[in-house]
């Protein structure tokens, strides 16, 4: 314990963990407070507090009460700020506007922003700062504009300064919740009304892509956006090229994949011309909104299936987002096709990738695959015999698994099973949304103690390996 403290300083992670853990205290404390029940006579207990302020301020979006009819005006309001300054980063806020009032900031609060952000130690943090914030505020206000004005469009309201007034809110926190990949929603049923809406649909949609796939990629296309396209391409970093790649392919394939898997089931009630917004918005918000437009208890063990794996992607670093990220994959999928080549390098677009990014990337995958099982074993041994909630037994791993991976990959989807959850499957949920937001590996760090140096090293020994 000495250690920990002393050492705080040389581990942001160790900041980023006491700052979350803060924040769900406060959004728990202000979510059991009677003014945020939207019911004298059904109190919200402390452990569904704890839970839905957990999920909201790791922008997950599980529920086990119903945002719309429990809350209140203003524990949606409590919900909407936890999900505003969880998925920006609470160091990230509090150092703007210490910037802008002219404080001083110290070494811990740049490491921190730095690991939050992706910069380096020679980037302007102001520059950067004022970047994150006015794309964040910039994406949200044009959502919110659009959402609002397509609710408006065309409404015959016999009160119409309440219904503006509600569509306004209603507009407000989607456009805030799918920026931040938050998957909440203040409709009880979600987004299933607006299913067969293109404009809802492209506004939630183009929100959950821009704000997971990450700052440091919005920044660097920012950098370079005049440039024609040639330049334009040769000078984006390493980084951001695998980011835009990946989230294409995954985007087609489970577009694609969604599709073929639901044409005669889920989909089979929807209009042709419909299909491929319903399949593409499912594809973008599994990997890591939350947000759905079908009943995903409805959906096919095979459909599920590819969505856990989207889920367990997710988007991209220094982002809203969670999962083990699109690039972790890219650099594993790159270096896998080296090996297989038999390079002894890691090249891709003309730049070598250390050895050190593989090792970090395997790591990675492996601790959050790790996790899941766990955390599924334990589900299933806290459930019992008594869970299975759609076609019996055989679905219950299927189902567990699935939320036990939306939680860790702060996604939000659910078949349906969460609310049911005994307080032990509830508080394993809390822990693993905790644990997804700021990554395994952040944790693990945070939690450590400090770094020894290995003095001695033995003589070399390869393992078979395949």
């Amino acid at each position: 314990m000495p250690q920990l403290t002393v050492s705080i300083s040389k581990y942001p992670a160790r900041v980023s963990l006491g700052l979350y853990a803060c924040l769900v205290a406060a959004g728990t404390a202000a979510l059991c407070s009677p003014l945020a029940s939207a019911s004298r006579e059904r109190p919200i207990s402390v452990l569904d507090a704890a839970f839905t302020a957990t999920s909201a301020a790791c922008v997950t979006g599980l529920s086990v009460v119903s945002t719309e009819h429990d809350f209140s005006i203003f524990g949606q309001a409590v919900i909407l700020a936890l999900i505003q300054v969880g998925g920006v980063g609470i160091m990230t806020v509090t150092t703007f506007f210490m910037l802008r009032l002219g404080a001083r900031v110290n070494l811990r609060a740049r490491a921190v922003i730095s690991e939050t952000l992706g910069a380096d130690e020679h980037s302007n943090l102001n520059w950067i700062l004022g970047h994150v914030i006015r794309f964040t505020l910039l994406f949200e206000a044009c959502g919110f504009l659009l959402l609002w004005g397509r609710d408006l469009w065309g409404s015959d309201f016999e009160d119409p300064w309440r219904a503006i007034a509600g569509s306004a809110w209603r507009a407000l926190f989607h456009a805030v919740s799918a920026f931040n990949n938050a998957g909440f929603s203040i409709l009880h049923e979600n987004l299933v009304a607006y299913r067969d809406d293109l404009a809802y649909n492209a506004t939630i949609g183009a929100l959950i892509v821009m704000g997971g796939i990450g700052y440091p990629v919005m920044i660097d296309l920012r950098r370079h956006w005049r440039k024609e396209w040639p330049e334009f391409w040769v000078d984006l970093t390493l980084h951001t090229k695998l980011m835009l790649i990946g989230t294409a392919a995954l985007l087609t394939l489970g577009t694609v994949a969604f599709l073929l898997l639901e044409w005669n089931h889920t989909l089979a009630e929807v209009p042709l011309g419909k299909r491929c917004v319903v399949a593409l918005f499912h594809a973008i918000s599994c990997r890591t909104a939350g947000f759905n437009t079908v009943d995903v208890n409805a959906l096919t063990d095979a459909t599920l299936f590819v969505s856990i794996m989207l889920m367990a992607i997710g988007a991209g670093p220094c982002s809203t987002a969670g999962g083990f990220k699109v690039s972790t994959v890219m650099v594993l999928l790159c270096d896998a096709w080296s090996t297989f080549r038999g390079q002894s390098h890691l090249n891709v677009f003309r730049r070598t990738v250390p050895h050190s990014a593989v090792e970090r990337a395997t790591a990675t995958a492996m601790l959050f695959m790790v996790l899941a099982l766990a955390a599924v074993t334990l589900m299933l041994v806290f459930q019992g015999n008594g869970s299975a909630t759609r076609t019996g037994q055989s679905r219950i791993f299927l189902d567990t698994l699935f939320e036990v991976v939306s939680a860790l990959g702060t996604v939000g989807l659910s078949t349906g099973i969460t609310p049911g959850l005994p307080g032990l499957g509830k508080l394993i949920l809390i822990l693993l949304m905790f644990l997804g937001r700021l990554g395994p590996i952040s944790v693990f760090v945070a939690l450590s103690l400090s770094k020894r140096r290995d003095v001695i090293e033995f003589a070399n020994e390869e393992p078979i390996i395949g």
